[in-house]
């Protein structure tokens, strides 16, 4: 894959991340708030599963393999 094609395909993407959200209407500054918010939100998602889901999977195999 050449990199005209890749950032065809990656416009293409985006193309379709503004249809999807229907920020395609939005002026400039409004898009940039919502995808700072979107983006924001995400991340913190990510952090939030990457701390405490191996805590609470542990927390959960320890409860339910007690040998009584």
């Amino acid at each position: 894959m050449d990199f005209k094609n890749l950032k065809e395909y990656l416009a293409w993407l985006y193309f379709q991340y503004l249809i999807i959200t229907g920020i395609y209407v939005l002026e400039p500054w409004e898009k940039s708030i919502f995808n700072s918010v979107l983006f924001s939100a995400i991340a913190m998602v990510i952090y939030t599963t990457y701390v405490f889901v191996p805590i609470h999977v542990r927390l959960a195999l320890e409860f339910f393999s007690v040998v009584q």
